[in-house]
């Protein structure tokens, strides 16, 4: 598959079969990640794979936020966390904060780089792949920073939910309408 077919099929995939996600696999979409450019080599990425018991504490964690934020909606709760609970890996990935703003901007914009290298990499494996910037994604919420450990100097930028696709969701999946970059673009 060419670079820009990858960039044509690539969809976001949220519901995903009970397989376990082999750990090579992973390693590959982590070094993937880290072929991303980046401002002045300073690599600010730095990846949190949740798996197994890691994995039953983070649905503790994105209970207690959906609660919180839904008081209301108990059936958006209920399938929120289903996702949550069906999703075989969950990468949380962070950004250096830097000693100046510009930096910690160029930081993040690296790793969103980073994130979509380890997208088009997992449709080459066959995985599906979704990036959360928000919702049960907690990516706006402390305690998704607390979970990881509360690292120095560092800001969560997405989580990546991770596994094998439920053969219906590829059944499903149609290309998305996309405005002509014509339409996007000025010519100077």
């Amino acid at each position: 598959m060419s670079i820009l077919e990858a960039l044509h099929s690539r969809r976001a995939v949220r519901n995903f079969d009970q397989r376990e996600v082999e750990q090579e696999k992973i390693q590959e979409l982590l070094k993937a990640a880290t072929l991303a450019p980046n401002d002045r080599m300073r690599e600010p990425w730095s990846f949190y794979v949740v798996q197994g018991e890691a994995k039953k504490r983070y649905e503790e964690v994105a209970y207690d936020y959906l609660q919180e934020r839904f008081p209301a909606k108990q059936k958006l709760v209920d399938s929120s966390m289903e996702v949550v609970k069906k999703t075989p890996v969950i990468i949380i990935v962070t950004s250096d904060i830097a000693s100046t703003e510009a930096d910690t901007k160029d930081n993040e914009y690296a790793v969103c780089c980073a994130i979509h290298s380890m997208w088009l990499a997992a449709q080459e494996l066959d995985l599906g792949f979704v990036w959360r910037t928000r919702g049960i994604g907690l990516v706006h919420d402390e305690r998704s920073y607390e979970f990881i450990g509360s690292p120095e100097g560092k800001k969560v930028v997405g989580t990546v939910c991770l596994g094998y696709p439920e053969a219906k969701e590829l059944e499903n999946m149609k290309e998305k309408k996309r405005t002509a970059f014509e339409e996007k673009t000025v010519w100077l």
